[in-house]
């Protein structure tokens, strides 16, 4: 896959660093130091922030990833007053958060009953919003510029060694928690800076061009109605996707919320793959619609599939195998709380399928995104919120948390299944093969056979023997069938260069 290939085995290592990172922050230093209601407030912060932040962008984000290349190609980057244009768009959708939210401040703490800390501290998200709208903007042009690996190593990894310190400034009483809500917010800062001097750097990007230009002129109308659509679809996918954790919220309360975050968190795993080949794949994909190279989309949505396919059955199965350590783990770091992680298990299953099934369709939201038809986009990602938010809101009041993740897999197995339908129906686009079938069957029935390793009472040596067992008979499954060449091919090479950095150390 070219480029996409090799910036995306880059971003997956900052990814997968930052997931690592994450996790000893969730799984151990925050049940180590803080409540569960405290931990549901960060998560809570964490989530309404990211869906605010959207909402401010009005649309721009969609507006940058489309015609950026185009404002470059036809004026360079010493005119192109893209930048500033969709800044002040990004400070006018601020400004009406800020408005709205002031003018609703006693409707949001009434409906925030069950949560009464979270409307403490709800001021807090205010600035975590802003730094995180103005990251997400730099973000954008990063992604049209190819710097996708530095986007990620700052979004995934910088940002939770930040959150590490500021843990352990409270869990050792440096901070207390008030000055750690009040620097939490502004947790996107650093990152944002850098960013943008990383950007001025480049020379690629100015901010010194207010002028309109011709550009602007002739895509004024189809840039805002591109922007309207994409914006929408993009809102309510991402509101379809957080929606669960303002439910748990309203009506069961922060410490759900936390021992939701981390099943959500866990399952999240498997996107480290997803995560880095989007920030990639979007510019070339946009630049083959450009060039109607459709040999090359067809190309990408097809190793986009089996990629994405295996690392996340090597994950699933990673996960799934030992997720009653994890739970064991917890209860025991959390014992001045009185453990309580046992639900866990179910799911985090069921999230875990849910994330595969998502996989499994590979980049059809980034491909119909940056087609003509991104409209499409819009339309199902409504459809997406008109499933998601009864059916949550059902099903968390009948069978509580456990109800949110089936809610989950249903309406995302709905969500991908209509748009791998478009795609096929409308470009021919089939990106499976048998052996994608095969392979599936086998990961299945491996998950199972290891899944029968007999528990060693040891949470050390249980992980190590499934993980070991699983990851050796994984590895000899895809050599044989080999149904993803590049991720065959990475590994080889990671195993050469660790053993010949060996040989000549000796």
């Amino acid at each position: 896959m070219g480029i996409i290939q090799k910036q995306g085995i880059k971003s997956s290592y900052f990814i997968f660093l930052g997931f690592l990172i994450g996790a000893v922050n969730l799984l151990v230093l925050f049940p180590l130091f803080f409540s569960k209601e405290d931990q549901g407030l960060v998560r809570a912060m964490i989530d309404i922030g990211a869906t605010l932040s959207v909402f401010c962008t009005l649309g721009t984000l969609p507006v940058v990833y489309k015609f950026f290349p185009f404002y470059n190609h036809y004026l360079g980057s010493k005119k192109n007053e893209l930048p500033f244009l969709t800044l002040i768009v990004n400070l006018i959708g601020f400004g009406i958060l800020i408005f709205i939210g002031w003018a609703n401040k006693d409707f949001i703490i009434r409906k925030l009953g069950k949560s009464p800390s979270l409307g403490q501290y709800f001021n807090y998200v205010y600035p975590y919003t802003f730094f995180l709208l103005l990251f997400y903007w730099l973000e954008a042009f990063a992604w049209g510029l190819h710097k996708g690996v530095t986007t990620n190593f700052l979004r995934e990894t910088a940002i939770r060694i930040i959150t590490t310190v500021l843990i352990l400034l409270f869990g050792f009483h440096l901070i207390n928690f008030n000055q750690f809500i009040a620097l939490f917010s502004g947790v996107y800062l650093i990152p944002m800076l850098v960013l943008f001097y990383l950007l001025i750097k480049s020379k690629q990007w100015s901010f010194n061009t207010f002028k309109i230009s011709s550009v602007t002129k002739r895509l004024k109308g189809r840039m805002i109605s591109f922007a309207l659509f994409v914006f929408a679809g993009q809102f309510f996918n991402l509101l379809a996707r957080t929606n669960d954790t303002f439910m748990i919220v309203g009506l069961k309360g922060l410490s759900d919320a936390s021992i939701f975050a981390i099943a959500t968190y866990v399952s999240a795993i498997l996107e480290i793959p997803q995560r880095s080949l989007n920030a990639i794949s979007i510019p070339i994909l946009a630049k083959s619609w450009k060039e109607k190279d459709f040999a090359n989309i067809k190309h990408i949505y097809h190793k986009s599939v089996s990629n994405l396919l295996v690392v996340g059955f090597l994950l699933f199965g990673l996960i799934w195998l030992n997720i009653q350590n994890l739970v064991a783990f917890l209860n025991w770091v959390s014992h001045k709380q009185g453990g309580g992680y046992d639900a866990l298990v179910n799911i985090s299953f069921i999230l875990g399928i849910a994330k595969l099934i998502d996989l499994g369709t590979g980049v059809n939201a980034q491909i119909i995104g940056t087609s003509n038809f991104w409209k499409f986009d819009f339309f199902t990602n409504v459809l997406f919120v008109i499933v998601s938010l009864p059916l949550n809101f059902y099903l968390i009041q009948h069978y509580d948390l456990i109800g949110l993740a089936i809610s989950n897999l249903i309406a995302l197995t709905l969500y991908n299944s209509i748009r791998f339908g478009f795609l096929y129906k409308k470009f021919k686009l089939q990106p499976y093969t048998w052996k994608h079938g095969l392979f599936v069957v086998l990961m299945i029935t491996l998950i199972l056979i290891v899944h029968l390793i007999p528990d060693l009472n040891n949470i050390v040596f249980n992980i190590a023997a499934s993980s070991i067992v699983y990851t050796t008979l994984f590895y000899l499954i895809i050599k044989w069938l080999n149904p993803a060449p590049e991720i065959l091919d990475a590994f080889h090479g990671i195993l050469n260069k660790f053993r010949d950095n060996w040989l000549s150390k000796k």
